[in-house]
């Protein structure tokens, strides 16, 4: 490996420095998305259970208990503000789904920017190699040898290969994460159409009876 390193010039430096930082971005993110693992689908249906009975605070103690998920902290939002108007409580919900899908995406900017740029890198060692190996050519004249050329060709082809090998594993693992983070977004959106309409209900049975928790 240093073998490597040393033969592909200074420009490994800023390529090797991209992957420890990219790969702390996925393994970060990795397991971020891990512990937001839900049945959201049971999860929600016990909300709007406890809302159909009126119980309220069971309702809120269920979305403390599961509060890294997103669908949880919208449901939290909505149901402290279940005496406001529905179109309100919906602008909530979205604005709360907004910020929780955000904090999800954390740092995937920046992935992504080091996706794009270590290819770049590894071009640039490309370009580098073959200046240094015509340089060695031009110096050398006709008397050029293998080995006054094998400097710099062995720069040009091994920042490549690092710029690619780095950026392809990335692509896959910065690919899989927005996957995930569009299917959980997706599911919040199914969910707060749902939990909309249980607190319509809940609305409606407020009018006409005190409510109870």
């Amino acid at each position: 490996m240093w073998f490597f390193v040393t033969k592909g010039g200074p420009v490994m430096i800023p390529i090797i420095a991209g992957s420890i930082l990219g790969l702390t971005i996925i393994i970060e993110r990795y397991w971020v998305l891990r512990k937001v693992r839900m049945n959201t689908k049971l999860f929600v249906q016990m909300i709007i259970a406890n809302l159909e009975k009126n119980r309220i605070q069971a309702a809120l103690e269920l979305c403390a208990k599961n509060s890294r998920h997103p669908i949880a902290a919208v449901c939290k939002v909505a149901l402290e503000k279940r005496n406001l108007p529905l179109d309100r409580i919906e602008k909530i919900m979205e604005q709360e789904g907004n910020n929780q899908i955000q904090i999800l995406e954390k740092r995937l900017g920046g992935l992504a920017s080091i996706i794009g740029i270590e290819p770049l890198l590894g071009f640039l060692g490309t370009i580098v190699g073959l200046i240094k190996a015509f340089m060695s050519w031009e110096s050398a004249g006709a008397n050029v040898t293998v080995n006054a050329l094998a400097g710099g060709i062995y720069q040009a082809m091994i920042t490549t290969a690092a710029g690619l090998i780095i950026a392809i594993p990335f692509y896959l693992c910065y690919n899989y994460f927005v996957s995930h983070i569009k299917y959980i977004a997706s599911d919040v959106t199914n969910d707060a159409v749902k939990l909309t309409e249980a607190l319509q209900i809940l609305q409606d049975n407020a009018r006409r009876k005190p409510e109870t928790i």
